[in-house]
């Protein structure tokens, strides 16, 4: 089992920058994907991004490419989403996820079984 939650969300201007963390715990050696999600209201869960924890491959959504950053410390216990130059449309929950096999889809929802509780991000104009 894995237990993951999330911080670090709150409101910017946009422009402005955040850094979420996810703190993994249980049995984080059988994490092999981690990923950042988004929902907003009305609309569907949307991949952001997401790591593999041994090989640190890493996966973006075109929309936040060259503006967020993810990243994991060396114990492989937090995962980090640093979001710079927001704008209103990354106004959503954000929610940290993790997978414990080899994902095909590493920005799909359904490759994850475990899920935090998430994070508001709200960014206004």
């Amino acid at each position: 089992q894995v237990q993951l939650v999330e911080s670090g969300g709150g409101s910017v201007q946009t422009g402005g920058s955040l850094r979420l963390s996810c703190a993994l715990s249980g049995d984080r050696y059988s994490v092999f994907c981690m990923a950042w999600f988004r929902q907003a209201p009305g609309k569907e869960r949307e991949g952001v991004t997401a790591i593999t924890t041994r090989g640190g491959t890493t996966f973006y959504a075109d929309s936040v490419k060259g503006r967020f950053t993810v990243s994991q410390d060396n114990a492989k216990t937090t995962l980090y989403l640093q979001m710079n130059s927001l704008e209103p449309e990354d106004t959503a929950m954000y929610y940290c996820a993790a997978a414990p096999s080899w994902v095909a889809w590493p920005l799909f929802a359904s490759q994850y079984n475990y899920w935090g509780q998430g994070t508001q991000v709200t960014v206004s104009s």
